[in-house]
């Protein structure tokens, strides 16, 4: 137990300074995960100072990201959006495939390969739904109901496109060596697995729902389990693994008792993420990349949220277009794991893996706050999640 001892108090004086940076971050009017991702890169190996514990740190951002795009995965309901907000079924795929192929041709103009450009293009068509969720939260938000609402079922159809438009791309790019067709046949492999889940789960979950520690242990295993098969199996990585098994178990009942219960654990995770993330960004890379956070940022700005905008005003969507398009002006978790397979398939370089690291950081910042600005207050406050804030 004591040669335990540095690391436990590695983690705990990091979750504690990562507590007080969001803190100070919220007062200073910025989303808490400005501070997170502050944090991160004060311990990492490229400033001057402390460095954390490396692996230990990303084991534990790889178990919040799961544990983060399975719960997301769960409380996705396709049936009920389509009832409710049915223009947003096809105006948010639009979204996706518009800015994908925005960036598509800014990349291959810039020289890089299709699958590359495919990937940028992706990962800035895709917003975080941890943000989205905290805009619709924060006790500054000025959104209305009727665009908090937009803004969460367009986040909701953007993962789901997202998912596509990614196991296209992973096919394409291949996985550790792993051959395309290959890379196809084991996600359909998994779908399959992941329908006898869907199946099994919630019967299971029925089963022990009077024993609330047993819900609770199966509900956080089986989301870690399906990724870790989904990676070492089937060769589906492990975030979109635990997205895919969460969208399939959705419809349950029990599954969204356990995701009720999963979401402490998911914030408490998501902050040791977002620390991981800013451990990673990496100052020289960036000064040689800084070309390329311009242009993601450009991207984010005229490829995002003007396409969202345009496409709110045409659809008439009921919500305030402006503030929904700026809402949806961040790259997220999603983005950030696609980034990571880019680097490690060797698609991407390290100086554009840190100017996607960094566009991360600054478009969160960007969005969370000038989300407030374009919008009247109409509705009451609510508390903030201490995910993101």
């Amino acid at each position: 137990m004591e040669t335990s001892a540095p690391a436990i108090l590695e983690l705990a004086l990091l979750l504690l300074a990562a507590a007080g940076a969001g803190w100070v971050a919220r007062r200073a009017g910025l989303p808490a995960v400005i501070g997170y991702l502050a944090v991160g890169a004060f311990v990492s190996p490229f400033t001057p100072g402390f460095v954390a514990h490396r692996e230990q740190l990303e084991l534990l951002a790889d178990i919040g990201v799961i544990l983060l795009l399975f719960e997301v995965g769960i409380e996705i309901d396709i049936l009920r959006l389509r009832r409710e907000q049915r223009a947003l079924v096809w105006i948010a795929p639009a979204q996706v495939l518009l800015t994908t192929l925005i960036g598509f041709v800014v990349g291959v103009a810039a020289g890089l390969s299709a699958v590359a450009a495919g990937l940028i293009g992706l990962a800035v068509a895709l917003s975080s739904s941890v943000v989205i969720v905290n805009i619709t939260r924060s006790r500054r938000r000025t959104t209305d109901r009727p665009t908090e609402q937009a803004l969460l079922g367009w986040s909701v159809v953007q993962d789901v496109t997202g998912v596509v438009l990614a196991a296209v791309l992973i096919a394409a790019m291949g996985s550790g060596g792993t051959q395309p067709l290959t890379i196809v046949a084991g996600l359909v492999l998994f779908m399959g697995l992941a329908l006898v889940v869907a199946w099994l789960l919630p019967r299971i979950l029925q089963t022990l729902h009077g024993e609330h520690d047993m819900f609770l242990i199966v509900s956080v295993a089986s989301g870690l389990a399906i990724a870790g098969a989904g990676a070492l199996v089937f060769h589906v990585p492990m975030a979109l693994a635990a997205f895919i098994a969460g969208l399939t178990i959705s419809e349950s009942h029990h599954a969204q008792e356990a995701r009720r219960r999963l979401l402490p654990f998911r914030d408490l995770f998501a902050v040791l993420f977002f620390v991981a993330i800013g451990t990673l960004i990496d100052p020289g890379e960036l000064a040689v990349g800084w070309g390329w956070l311009l242009a993601l940022l450009a991207m984010v700005l005229v490829g995002k949220v003007g396409v969202s905008y345009v496409l709110a005003r045409l659809a008439r969507v009921a919500a305030r277009p402006l503030q929904l398009a700026v809402g949806l002006g961040q790259v997220g978790e999603f983005s950030f794991v696609l980034a990571s397979l880019g680097l490690a398939t060797g698609e991407l370089d390290r100086p554009l893996y840190s100017a996607m690291l960094a566009a991360v950081a600054l478009s969160i910042a960007a969005s969370s706050v000038a989300v407030r600005v374009v919008g009247p207050a109409k509705e009451g406050r609510a508390a903030p999640s201490p995910a993101v804030g």
